[in-house]
């Protein structure tokens, strides 16, 4: 059975692949294969336990796949396209084979005049394929419409083929990161024509250009606070903070945003806090630490238990050497600061959704195990117990990149059941109407 799937997960990745142009020489068959044991070298040099999520057997066998097809010379987009069908078997959003500079690379096709797959959609994970909005997030009229066909070929066709690409921990998250690159995945396998055919599921058929904008996963890391956090006061003295990252390059800035929106909380007389965690795929940790903490905490917190890492060259101490597995608890902890005086003493409830990942599900496992706050939404998505530390490492011969990490941390309670991220307060989520589950949740708070 194993073989049968990795045999599917390769033949995919051949099937998508398309003529070689001058601008992308085929990379020889020596070179394809040395990458190949380079990655398979550096996963062992770096992970603390590559067999972790998925067997070692797993991926022994599907190494060897990747092999048989390195015996041909490839252009570098189909390389990457059959390198990520390991993707999927990692099982872990932390790890996986991508294209560098993905972003770099939408812009500069934008502005040669390129145009990409035309709009913003939601995946689901038996492939059905909702229109959101425009590509960049402009409103559309198609909105809510699911697309049955693109050029002919059906959707669920289209969308397990790119799945079978993508990383993440489960099926439903590799869903929702496809949901929001769905035009890189598009045009690296199927190109980017300028114009496309879509059949609707109640028959409509139309054609629509290329779109010449730049799509939301790349406009969101265009500078501008707004676009990352946000804070407004809600009716029935209830607020919502909107926290859509913790990877901002100034914390300070973050910092006095967090402490002029307690400062409104506790002007305003505020009771129900709502913490919008659904859009945050992670970062560091400090920001919550100590931009959300000191306001809510009323006892010492810490962001996991246990953990195991690997030793890696720049790690290593007196008692740690490079190349060790170190299993070990940590000791990290936040003190509460119980003499704030924006301190928020009402009940806090964090939203989790789709895409809270990394460092946001660390926020929302602490918030959770230590009682500071109710979680909220639709779980599911994430494993509670999360990798971390990730080492970036180019290929030498392809120049595609892998994301490796180093450690694996369990939550602070230290329990791994449930496995997965689970709301106290389970409501569905609308990916046309990030304000649906904000309503309902305040609906039901309400005596």
């Amino acid at each position: 059975m194993v073989r049968s799937i990795l045999n599917t997960f390769v033949l995919a990745a051949c099937l998508l692949i398309p003529p070689a142009t001058a601008a992308d020489a085929p990379i020889a068959p020596e070179a394809l294969q040395a990458d190949l044991r380079f990655m398979r070298a550096e996963i062992e040099r770096i992970h603390p336990e590559p067999g972790l999520f998925v067997s070692r057997e797993t991926l022994r066998l599907a190494y060897e796949r990747i092999e048989e097809r390195f015996r041909q010379p490839m252009e570098r987009d189909a390389a990457w396209r059959t390198l990520a069908t390991l993707n999927p078997l990692f099982a872990d959003a932390h790890m996986f084979v991508t294209q560098p500079d993905w972003k770099a690379a939408a812009r500069a096709h934008v502005a040669g005049g390129g145009v990409l797959f035309p709009f913003e959609v939601q995946v689901g994970a038996n492939g059905d394929m909702i229109i959101r909005a425009e590509l960049g997030g402009g409103a559309s009229k198609l909105a809510g419409m699911r697309i049955a066909r693109i050029d002919g070929v059906p959707t669920a066709q289209v969308a397990h083929e790119l799945l079978g690409l993508m990383a993440g921990d489960t099926p439903a998250l590799r869903a929702n990161l496809l949901s929001r690159r769905m035009w890189l995945y598009y045009w690296k396998t199927h190109g980017a024509p300028a114009q496309y055919a879509f059949t609707l599921a109640n028959g409509r058929t139309l054609r629509v250009a290329g779109s010449a904008r730049l799509p939301a996963s790349v406009a969101d890391n265009e500078p501008g606070f707004a676009r990352a956090f946000g804070f407004e006061l809600l009716p029935g003295k209830a607020a919502l903070l909107t926290v859509n990252t913790f990877l901002w390059p100034d914390r300070q800035a973050f910092y006095d945003f967090t402490k002029d929106a307690f400062t409104k909380i506790r002007d305003a007389g505020v009771t129900t806090l709502i913490i919008d965690n659904r859009e945050n795929t992670g970062g560091d940790d400090d920001p919550w630490k100590f931009g959300i903490l000191p306001y809510v905490a009323d006892k010492p917190a810490r962001n996991g238990s246990s953990y195991i890492k690997k030793v890696i060259a720049g790690r290593a101490s007196g008692t740690e050497q490079v190349g060790d597995v170190v299993h070990g608890f940590g000791d990290a902890w936040v003190a509460p600061q119980l003499e704030n005086p924006l301190r928020f003493t009402g009940k806090t409830y964090v939203l989790v959704g789709r895409l809270t990942y990394s460092s946001a599900v660390l926020f929302s496992n602490v918030m959770q195990d230590f009682g500071f706050a109710k979680l909220v939404g639709a779980g599911g998505y994430a494993r509670t117990r999360q990798t971390g530390g990730v080492v970036n490492v180019k290929l030498p011969n392809t120049g595609l990149e892998i994301t490796i990490p180093r450690f694996v941390l369990d939550r602070p309670s230290g329990s791994r059941e449930p496995a997965l991220v689970h709301p106290d307060i389970v409501l569905p989520d609308s990916p046309l109407d990030r304000r649906q589950a904000i309503d309902a949740l305040l609906a039901r708070l309400r005596p």
